[in-house]
């Protein structure tokens, strides 16, 4: 049991380094004697999971992307039910996310009922930096594993209104662990605001989220969204928490 924990602990904290990492990094980041997180990393090398990279650094493997395919699956089916009931209190588009790597990645959306709605393509990847779901997720770690996520993936301007300089950014995250949510004014595409709130616990890194038209998504929206958004979000933990007790079981 004791092997089988640490595996995952390498290779969740590979993942908060970007997917790829030094032996002597990993070690210090799972706090575990080198040798052992190298006998490790040696057998998940050979299973596929793991790859060596001409640097010698160690990289997350190819065999991780099926599992990565079904889990993401799977997690789109359990959070639609939620999805919808915020789709039914608020009318927008609402969306789950997760962060992979150093991208933000959309698992699972429910269209608004109005017509001019926005539409996120399930898969589809983005930036942190620029997003309200990125920005929630990136709240949730510690400083320095944001920032390091922030410095690999870069800031790119999407428009005027993009937050480009890593102090603004940081404190940008400093403002939403105070608040509790996160907002993406116009920052990723002009005329579309967003809002987000974090699914709570570890070590999934997940968001949800609404987005709409700047004409619609005022003020008073996002503060009536962020209590809907985080009942959601708390009930999507709840669900895999039970689940991650009933395998443990």
């Amino acid at each position: 049991m004791h092997s089988i924990k640490r595996t995952f602990e390498l290779l969740e904290a590979m993942a908060d380094a970007g997917g790829r990492v030094g032996l002597s990094e990993l070690a210090d980041r799972v706090a575990l004697p080198k040798p052992t997180v190298h006998r490790l990393v040696r057998t998940l090398v050979t299973l596929g999971y793991v790859r060596q990279e001409p640097s010698r650094d160690y990289a997350l493997g190819p065999r991780l992307v099926r599992l990565v395919d079904a889990s993401s699956r799977l997690l789109g089916l359990w959070a639609t039910p939620h999805l919808q009931q915020v789709v039914d209190e608020l009318g927008e588009s609402a969306n789950l996310s997760m962060l992979d790597g150093d991208h933000v990645v959309d698992v699972s959306q429910v269209a608004g009922r109005h017509a001019m709605r926005m539409v996120s393509e399930v898969g589809g990847r983005n930036l942190p930096h620029c997003t309200a779901a990125g920005k929630a997720m990136l709240a949730e770690l510690p400083p320095d594993h944001a920032e390091a996520i922030v410095r690999r993936a870069g800031m790119p301007r999407y428009t005027p209104a993009t937050i480009t300089d890593p102090m603004a950014f940081s404190a940008e995250l400093d403002l939403v662990r105070e608040q509790g949510y996160a907002t993406d004014n116009e920052e990723q595409e002009l005329g579309v605001r967003c809002v987000a709130v974090a699914v709570p616990g570890k070590p999934m890194r997940a968001a949800v989220s609404i987005s709409a038209p700047l004409t619609r998504m005022t003020d008073d929206l996002i503060q009536r969204a962020v209590p809907i958004l985080s009942l959601a979000a708390g009930k999507l933990a709840g669900e895999l928490h039970l689940v991650r007790s009933a395998v443990v079981d």
